[in-house]
């Protein structure tokens, strides 16, 4: 199988702050990487390389069989890219902005026109497609993104977070259309802090933090790390909260974990459901209210909480803070013009 985006000790650095340190990534042909971690962790600036619109300090990229360094107008020619956040033109209409990425691909007013009906219907916009898009929900305006950047058929497409800000059934409606991407033989990169999307979609994840490679496997290889159960449960107040605490710890084999702000404790255990049982009885001995209880395997949330000793979203001390793009992320899509 062909490796259709190769990274070896990629190092990126901002002044003093170090964003990529040695990364190291193999995605192959038709398959999905989910690239997880902490914000500030490199994930965008690790996108931002492979895209041509960064120069890594040193190490080497490729994509699509293409070195981004020394030819970065072949990489854009084989590649689409959703960021972080929709870049469309608000004053075109969803056709125009289609058909005019069309143009700059060089693909003929026939084609792009043709191009952008079909990704307006694909993508569920034919009805608003002769609409300017300042127009359009948020939702709407991050199906056109990834619509514009499947414009010229992208043998490599990398999304940053292309579900932020969607409700749940967007969410789910742009899972549909990656599976339906890669089915028909498209490689992905996928950044996201949404666990769910990695876990339902990635073949492999990778998770850096501190812009290194710190895990890498399937969910559920990455999950078996954690390995054993979790009794989760939910008290009703605070002072519950710090009874609940010393006998969960009783029974626990690791760290108990407490979300002060939603009441909610889980402790790692072993023996299943009598472990949920004696916790049970303890809690119910000392008078501590409990409004939600249960036994769950360990999701990829936990995975984050032990490697990386936070989750997705917590904020990155700022030694790993990384820029964000800037103010068009489609500009990658354009192949340079002749000089």
């Amino acid at each position: 199988m062909t490796d259709m985006i190769r990274a070896s000790e990629l190092v990126k650095r901002y002044g003093q702050v170090t964003a990529l340190d040695g990364l190291d990534l193999i995605v192959p042909e038709g398959t999905v990487l989910g690239l997880l971690g902490p914000n500030g962790a490199g994930k965008t600036t690790a996108v931002r390389i492979f895209t041509t619109l960064l120069e890594p300090d040193s190490g080497f990229a490729e994509v699509a069989g293409v070195d981004v360094g020394s030819n970065p107008a072949g990489v854009r020619e084989r590649i689409g890219l959703s960021g972080q956040y929709a870049a469309v033109d608000e004053h075109l209409t969803g056709y125009e902005n289609l058909d005019m990425v069309g143009r700059l691909y060089r693909l003929g007013r026939r084609r792009s026109r043709a191009r952008a009906r079909e990704l307006l219907e694909r993508f569920a916009l034919a009805d608003a497609g002769d609409r300017p898009v300042k127009t359009y929900s948020g939702g709407m305006r991050r199906r056109l993104d990834l619509a514009a950047a499947l414009v010229a058929q992208p043998a490599v497409l990398f999304l940053d977070e292309p579900t932020t800000g969607l409700d749940p059934r967007g969410r789910i409606d742009m899972w549909d259309v990656i599976r339906e991407l890669v089915g028909g033989g498209t490689t992905l990169l996928l950044t996201t802090q949404y666990l769910e999307e990695a876990d339902r979609l990635a073949d492999d994840i990778v998770v850096i933090d501190r812009g290194q490679v710190i895990a890498q496997g399937s969910a559920d290889e990455l999950k078996a790390k954690v390995g054993g159960e979790r009794v989760e449960l939910v008290v009703e107040t605070p002072s519950d909260v710090s009874l609940a605490r010393p006998l969960l710890v009783e029974l626990a084999v690791g760290e108990v974990v407490i979300d002060e702000q939603t009441r909610r404790l889980t402790a790692p255990v072993s023996g299943g459901a009598s472990a949920l049982m004696a916790a049970l009885r303890r809690l119910d001995a000392s008078g501590v209210t409990v409004l939600d209880v249960g036994l769950r395997r360990p999701t990829l949330d936990d995975v984050f909480l032990t490697l990386t000793g936070r989750a997705t979203g917590s904020g990155a001390a700022a030694t790993t803070a990384e820029p964000g793009y800037p103010g068009v992320e489609h500009i990658n899509r354009v192949e340079e013009p002749a000089r």
